[in-house]
């Protein structure tokens, strides 16, 4: 067993309220220059919607991740074959255009325009060639416009739902629609670091932190198209691939990342994970269905004396054991099981994990064709247009996890490979919380019912307020455990880099190993 560490994060989406500050934040620090202005290290796409990159989730198109053939993983598009016949073209490259081209507004036309009958306007202009262009894509255009054809109905999430299912999502989305931030997932088995022909990319041992050391790249890219979440970009101007480093200067100062520590509705947590390293080729080459299962079995409990005593053998700092112990995302993945991974299917295992949306609770669709017919399938709701009837009784208000929410199929598309019971599974213990802390604050539903919807789901009541503490009221230092730096192994590192002979990277006196 080969215990090792790793800072991992988790997103609560029932909380993100869309409003891109942690995007600003990022862009502000890490991106705000030239050849970075397309970058967005952070960002927070609409779903349903399109994405940034565009359809960046269909590998049919970008070629992204690990496909598995007789129990072994290959790169879709990357690789030493595949790598050397496309270094001077690579078809699986986003283009510009499928992020967007950056443009800004030349404001002082507004001051100086001479007086004239018009009202002046600011043209917008690139940011690349400083000349007028016209604004077609944005990093979140798909933001108020879900149910578009040119973008809801994109989303590569729906390609196995049903025409019917899918016409009830888009009837859903005229009320609510979901907001899905994402940064690089620093991934245990990322096929960045993998695809890297020069060995650039490199995942850092005391903290699982993946880094791109700038004076190795190359540019050759593979990165960016080996990356599955599309979280490496190329820097046009320096000539460099560059990431998401997590903010690493922040954590080893003990702060916690830009974009978590300026999240206004408090989705972001961030915490130490135990997980037994030798598991990672058999993991990531097993079956699509167990893919899930078999990460979250990976991870280990920082409270076990065995996976203690092989950490400790391991190297791992007693201080970062005690940070595992209370990780935040440790109790909602593991403890709790209220989270999943995004796209386990790309093979990367991702070790940012989202709480799936419960969403706002609505009521069930019905198609109708007229008032007499609306009235009598609910003579109370009468609330229905465009011949669907909106059932917003107190009776539907608490009903199924299948009859009020968007489609757990899209869901399980998302975070579960498609297996849509591991969806309904978190959904259901979402819900249970919610009933719980109504009946335990309002009062107006039955103890035994409250009970007996805990006990479906395997909750206790004292674990249920556990969940609702870190979920609604949870200070800074509950929702961001960040392990101790330890300074006097830093600067080992840095005088063992300085003195070895063709030293490529921080802490390293040979090329990383790439691959598995």
């Amino acid at each position: 067993m080969d215990v090792r560490s790793q800072v991992s994060m988790l997103f609560h989406l029932d909380k993100c309220i869309g409003c891109h500050t942690c995007s600003i934040a990022c862009k502000n620090i890490w991106t705000d220059r030239k050849g970075a202005e397309y970058m967005w290290w952070n960002n927070v796409e609409t779903k349903p919607g399109t994405g940034y990159p565009t359809k960046w989730e269909d590998q049919d198109i970008y070629k992204g991740g690990w496909r598995e053939e007789g129990g072994e993983i290959s790169l879709r598009g990357a690789g030493k074959l595949r790598g050397l016949l496309n270094i001077f073209h690579n078809p699986h490259l986003p283009v510009l255009g499928d992020y967007y081209e950056p443009f800004t507004y030349k404001y002082l036309d507004l001051i100086e325009s001479p007086e004239g009958d018009d009202q002046p306007t600011a043209r917008p202009v690139s940011l690349i060639t400083g000349k007028p262009i016209d604004i077609k894509m944005g990093p979140n255009w798909d933001d108020d416009l879900s149910g578009t054809p040119d973008y809801a109905r994109q989303d590569p999430n729906l390609a196995n739902l049903s025409p019917g299912e899918q016409e009830a999502m888009f009837q859903l989305e005229k009320m609510a629609f979901f907001y899905l931030p994402r940064i690089c997932n620093h991934c245990l088995n990322p096929a960045c670091v993998a695809s890297c022909p020069s060995g650039a990319i490199y995942k850092r041992g005391e903290d699982g932190i993946v880094l791109i050391n700038q004076k190795v790249c190359r540019a050759w890219r593979m990165c960016v198209t080996a990356c599955p979440y599309k979280k490496s970009y190329y820097n046009w101007n320096t000539g460099k691939s560059e990431k998401c480093i997590l903010c690493y200067p922040r954590l080893e100062a003990g702060h916690a990342p830009a974009c978590m520590h300026s999240c206004v509705g408090r989705i972001r947590y961030l915490g130490v994970m135990l997980y037994d390293a030798d598991r990672i080729k058999e993991i990531a080459s097993a079956d699509e269905s167990e893919l899930v299962d078999l990460q979250l079995e990976m991870l280990l409990d920082p409270f076990d004396e065995e996976v203690i005593a092989a950490a400790k053998k391991n190297g791992v700092a007693d201080s970062t054991l005690k940070a595992a112990q209370r990780s935040p995302v440790y109790k909602f993945v593991k403890e709790w099981g209220l989270a999943l991974p995004l796209h386990p299917e790309f093979r990367t295992l991702p070790m940012l994990f989202y709480v799936p949306p419960l969403l706002p609770v609505m009521a069930s669709i019905t198609e109708v064709n007229n008032t007499e017919q609306a009235e009598k399938l609910n003579p109370i709701s009468k609330h229905w247009t465009d011949n669907w009837l909106y059932d917003t009784t107190t009776e539907e208000l608490w009903g199924t996890i299948e009859q009020v929410r968007f489609p757990i199929k899209y869901m399980a598309n998302m975070f579960s490979a498609g297996d849509e019971s591991k969806v309904i599974d978190r959904l259901k213990k979402l819900m249970a919380v919610r009933i719980h802390r109504r009946g335990k604050t309002v009062g107006d539903i039955d103890e035994t019912k409250v009970a007996t919807t805990l006990k479906d789901v395997n909750l206790e009541a004292d674990m249920a307020d556990d969940i609702y503490h870190l979920t609604s009221l949870a200070t800074f230092d509950d929702r961001f455990v960040i392990p101790p730096a330890h300074r006097e192994q830093a600067i080992e590192m840095l005088e063992n880099a300085g003195d070895a002979k063709g030293s490529v990277g921080f802490g390293f006196n040979e090329r990383p190993s790439r691959g598995l």
